[in-house]
């Protein structure tokens, strides 16, 4: 049955959001809507158009027999800076003061605008890169690692500090905490991810990066490749910190428990590589 031009592009826009990074040939959509792909063309031309403009991402043609078109999620600059200075504002409410000097950010990782938000940006970053994987660790990166993952359309896996059975056989290794300096375990499961892949690694806060450290020497193991890193919040860290090439969205520059005051800053995000 032949569909309308305007309910057409309706349901064109909601599949190829649906479906990011992932070829749809234009007779799929001709076959879908019974148009001729002549007709699919100009409206994928208006979905583009109309994408780019309002920051929501572009289109990429693929030509000949076996290609098509796929929807590539990315997020416009300057929405990223307003979300970026916004989230500043929020982490920096006395509030999140915990005892010891820790933040409290459960409620932003909680959001699913915030989370969606914070997913498109950190995978704006890498979605020009060949990916086959999204790596965190237990249990606050989750969020955010199945909020990339879900723009790059690549599963996520999950490190973790003790044995769960449902894991099946699991490869472990021993990590320093950059700033405990203590030892600690963190292990995967064989079956998570394939020799060989291209990973992500996401997590939600590092200070002296020990543990994102740990998760790259976990790769090894796999003879999988990293690919970059990305975090939400990273935090003034006076000594050597042990991760130098990532990407974060906030900075926190200095907690004064005392005085109840908490110095958020922009991060690296637009002037990492």
């Amino acid at each position: 049955m032949k569909v309308r031009r305007s309910e057409r592009l309706i349901d064109m826009t909601q599949f190829l959001l649906a479906h990011p990074r992932k070829l749809i040939p234009l007779t799929m959509f001709a076959g879908r809507y019974g148009s001729a792909k002549s007709s699919i063309s100009e409206d994928l031309v208006i979905i583009k158009k109309t994408f780019e403009d309002r920051g929501i991402g572009t289109l990429e043609t693929v030509p000949g027999a076996a290609g098509g078109v796929r929807y590539i999620s990315k997020a416009d600059n300057a929405d990223v800076l307003d979300f970026i200075q916004t989230l500043c504002n929020r982490i920096a409410e006395p509030d999140r003061l915990l005892p010891g000097g820790y933040l409290y950010l459960s409620d932003l990782l909680g959001e699913p605008v915030t989370l969606k938000a914070i997913g498109k940006i950190l995978a704006t970053k890498f979605n020009d890169k060949p990916i086959d994987a999204i790596m965190t660790v237990a249990t606050k990166g989750i969020p955010i690692a199945q909020a990339v993952a879900e723009h790059l359309s690549v599963p996520f896996v999950i490190v973790r500090r003790d044995s769960k059975v449902t894991e099946g056989s699991t490869v472990s290794i021993n990590y320093v905490s950059g700033s405990s300096k203590r030892i600690e375990k963190m292990e995967l499961s064989k079956r998570s991810l394939p020799e060989g892949s291209r990973v992500v690694i996401v997590d939600d806060f590092m200070k002296a990066g020990g543990t994102i450290n740990g998760m790259k020497n976990l790769l090894d193991e796999f003879k999988a490749t990293l690919v970059g890193i990305g975090v939400l919040v990273e935090s003034e860290y006076a000594e050597e910190r042990l991760v130098d090439d990532y990407v974060s969205l906030v900075k926190i520059k200095n907690v004064n428990v005392k005085e109840r005051q908490i110095e958020v800053v922009e991060g690296n995000y637009f002037s990492a590589e």
